[in-house]
């Protein structure tokens, strides 16, 4: 189920907060109902999907009673941590890198063993890291046991951030579990920042869509020019941001509306000055997952020796390519944020003083390029793809359709500039900043919202292109 679908809006949602809303009285009951509509939320477009879900929340809740049980037994316990990370690394090769494996084999030796067909279960990759780190958690003493199995399976579960992240700890909501306040100042703050996701993923993402989707596809055909390469690769580069941004948007705000508060998984990461900046800013909530479970056991950059500093740089960036996929398209993308950004460290790029607008615009260009790696199903598309922006392909420059497209998108284009810059943070604020006598704009706003939200309704029953981009991880 998708949030930015009228079955989510209309019926799903609705229904749960009146539900939950009359269960208020009781904190067990209002958790045991989120639970079975967050069972039913992920059940609903494959229903078996919740069997292996549901395995995972139970093995991962033994676990972690086992770690806590024996955490005074070093050994018995770092058996159980070896044997709870085999677990949950065993379920995400099976579903979404086995056949992968098998593919790269046949290729490699020439042989043709026979590559299963096996559904990839939506969001296994971010349930599967909530359930690891919170293992993890309780083996560090960093955090307590739930005794509860429904509690952790409601964490695990949640549906707001269930799919698409952002990747919570448990750590940061289990008070919010046991006991939490919904307020009307929550609950409105959190519609708005619900519509506002819907509105980056409708309205921006969604139109950028249509053009990246005709670009690449013209280019699989033959060479596009110059000008149409690059307008594909900036339009996907905005299409993805306010794709996963507004996904995490829409689930930050649902949470409010519960009463939960999540982390925030962005920043404006099309500001950056430098790719490490860029990663501090972007899906904040999986750098932060890598940096405490991967980079600092490894001894992140406190190591003398720079070859490990270089090693675990690397580790962390294969490992955050292969998250995102089980194509050599992933893996390279990892690699060149890792060569980027190890670059930048013992350069010391973000001490250095420069120009802030060229650091902002080499960021872009190197993100842009890894972008055109995402995009694409296989490293023989992305050559193409790349050969067609720099012109090695005897392509030529202009193109009608770019023309076409600017014409048609301009607006959209526009908006999705001025928004991914805190531009329209700052005017949100200056409207809603009872202080400086704007009280007649804050009465507004809310008017601007429901606009906002009708219109994106308008373009749902409309049918156009709406599927999340990292529903895939």
């Amino acid at each position: 189920m998708l949030f930015s679908s009228v079955v989510f809006l209309f019926y799903f949602l609705p229904i749960v907060l009146v539900i939950y809303y009359v269960l208020k009285f009781s904190n067990t009951m209002k958790n045991m109902f989120l639970l079975l509509a967050s069972l039913f939320f992920y059940a609903w477009g494959e229903p078996w999907f919740v069997l292996i879900m549901i395995i995972s929340i139970l093995c991962n809740y033994i676990f972690a009673l086992l770690v806590e049980r024996y955490r005074d037994e070093k050994f018995i316990s770092k058996i159980i941590l070896t044997l709870m990370c085999s677990f949950n690394l065993s379920l995400l090769f099976v579903f979404k890198y086995l056949g992968f494996a098998i593919r790269t084999i046949n290729e490699i030796a020439n042989i043709n063993i026979h590559i299963p067909n096996i559904a990839l279960p939506i969001g296994i990759s971010f349930f599967t890291f909530q359930a690891m780190s919170y293992v993890i958690d309780v083996y560090r003493k960093d955090g307590q046991v739930q005794k509860n199995p429904f509690y952790v399976a409601l964490y695990i579960s949640f549906f707001p951030q269930l799919i698409a992240g952002p990747i919570v700890r448990y750590t940061t909501i289990a008070e919010q579990i046991v006991e939490r306040k919904e307020t009307w100042q929550k609950f409105s703050v959190g519609t708005c920042r619900f519509i506002t996701g819907l509105s980056k993923k409708v309205l921006i993402a969604n139109n950028m869509a249509i053009i990246v989707d005709h670009i690449f596809k013209m280019n699989t055909n033959s060479n596009v020019p110059a000008s149409l390469a690059w307008l594909g690769s900036i339009a996907y580069t905005l299409q993805i941001f306010f794709d996963f941004s507004g996904y995490s948007d829409m689930a930050i705000g649902l949470g409010l509306m519960f009463g939960f508060k999540f982390e925030e998984n962005f920043n404006y990461p099309y500001i950056s000055k430098s790719i490490t900046e860029f990663w501090r800013r972007w899906h904040i909530s999986l750098g932060s997952w890598f940096k405490s479970y991967v980079y600092f056991p490894l001894g992140g950059s406190r190591v003398k020796n720079k070859d490990k500093v270089i090693r675990n740089l690397f580790i962390v960036w294969l490992l955050t390519g292969i998250w995102h996929g089980a194509e050599w398209t992933f893996i390279l993308w990892g690699l060149l944020n890792f060569v980027f950004i190890t670059g930048e460290k013992f350069l010391a790029i973000d001490k250095m003083d420069g120009h802030k607008a060229i650091r902002i615009v080499y960021t872009l260009f190197i993100v842009n390029l890894g972008w055109v790696l995402f995009r694409s199903t296989n490293l023989i598309e992305a050559g193409k793809f790349i050969s067609s922006m720099f012109g090695f392909s005897h392509n030529g420059f202009w193109s009608d359709y770019t023309f076409m497209f600017l014409k048609e998108y301009f607006i959209f284009f526009v908006a999705a500039i001025i928004l991914s810059t805190p531009i329209g943070k700052r005017i949100n604020k200056f409207i809603v900043d009872r202080e400086k006598g704007t009280s007649i704009l804050e009465v507004g706003y809310p008017f601007a919202i429901m606009g906002l939200f009708f219109i994106c309704v308008s373009y749902l029953v409309k049918g156009t292109y709406n599927p999340f981009i990292y529903f895939n991880f």
